[in-house]
């Protein structure tokens, strides 16, 4: 199956997210909004880590616990398609349980809705 999720590219995007709401808890902050010229059919979502996190290895790990979790939210809770997303992650995000960090995010997403 063709994967869902389309990464924000332009830097007028980003800078329009960050102006728009957000919801922060303990691992990430989620910036969200409405995007014009944006594809329905797929999910805008960029993930970011910072290098006060870590050295590539640990940023990529967050990033792929992250991606992995988005994919099973696309799944399971509804996500709104005509939004795009912004996660930053925080450091907190390396130190704790991938079950934990799922659970918070999913209700995280479903608040957003």
């Amino acid at each position: 199956m063709k994967s869902k999720i389309l990464a924000l590219s332009k830097n007028e995007e980003f800078k329009s997210l960050l102006k728009q709401k957000k919801i922060s808890n303990k691992y990430v902050t989620i910036f969200f909004g409405k995007l014009l010229n944006k594809n329905k059919s797929k999910i805008n979502i960029s993930f970011v880590t910072k290098k006060k996190i870590g050295n590539a290895v640990k940023r990529n790990k967050i990033k792929r616990r992250l991606r992995n979790i988005v994919n099973d939210a696309v799944k399971k809770v509804y996500l709104k398609f005509d939004y795009s997303y912004l996660v930053i992650a925080k450091p907190t995000m390396l130190s704790n349980e991938y079950t934990i960090i799922k659970e918070t995010l999913f209700r995280d997403f479903e608040s957003i809705n």
